[in-house]
């Protein structure tokens, strides 16, 4: 499986009496993208019109928050307050409708599709079917890398109910992009110059999914140290735990 880049930038919405911190962190984690196309005008000049429709399906980002007095913290403990949080929920998808211009390859050709991005391709040539038979859908599993710029602010952090962390911020995705080929060349092993070569971008660069949250948290009294951790939502790590600091130093 290839690579498609995202990155994940979440900022706080900083009141009067908060504090703040900012961190980053990379990790990757599975997407699911799948593609419909349909093709009209298979033996008209200047050939066939394709229509894509698809989306990218996401496998989901949780944050998890830990609020605790050890100063010495190399694990989640009994007495220490976790928050998990659902950044980007399971399933969360983005989707698209491209229509891109006509072909030039005359009767009936063989229509093969392909998945790239900007370091390159992320799977071989598909062959969807002859233009006028029908086009097959095409899917396809990759690995998304992710960056998170995250700011975390806190409020509250000398309580009794404990301190309040908010987060806001948006999935913003690297971008993805579909290669259509058509030839009337029944076993197609490569591109050839008779072929005619079509790029279409599916999921612009910079595409983002938006979200606000703000986990219930308190119980930790004392100005505790603030953890962040980004897990996937069944709880497997994608980084360690993260050192903010103390609530009012933040």
């Amino acid at each position: 499986m290839k690579r498609v880049i995202a990155a994940v930038l979440l900022g706080m919405l900083v009141a009067a009496t908060s504090w703040g911190a900012t961190i980053s962190q990379s990790f990757s984690q599975t997407a699911h993208v799948h593609v419909s196309a349909s093709a009209s005008g298979c033996e008209n000049h200047p050939g066939p019109y394709i229509t894509l429709d698809g989306g990218l399906s996401l496998s989901g980002l949780n944050a998890k928050i830990i609020l605790t007095n050890n100063a010495r913290f190399t694990h989640v403990a009994s007495a220490d307050i976790v928050a998990d949080v659902s950044i980007i929920p399971v399933g969360q998808s983005l989707t698209f409708h491209k229509q891109p211009s006509q072909g030039g390859v005359g009767g009936n050709p063989w229509i093969y599709f392909q998945y790239f991005d900007k370091n390159g391709d992320l799977s071989s040539l598909q062959l969807l079917g002859r233009c006028v038979q029908g086009l097959s859908p095409s899917a396809l599993n990759i690995i998304l890398p992710q960056l998170s710029n995250m700011t975390v602010t806190a409020g509250g952090c000398d309580n009794t109910g404990g301190p309040y962390v908010t987060l806001d911020g948006a999935l913003v995705l690297g971008g993805l992009n579909g290669r259509i080929v058509l030839s009337n060349n029944a076993k197609l092993t490569h591109a050839s110059s008779a072929d005619i070569t079509i790029e279409v971008v599916l999921i612009p660069e910079g595409q983002s999914l938006t979200f606000h949250k703000q986990p219930p948290l308190g119980g930790a009294g004392g100005n505790p140290i603030i953890y962040v951790q980004f897990t996937t939502p069944n709880g497997t790590p994608l980084s360690d735990y993260i050192k903010l600091g103390r609530c009012n130093k933040l």
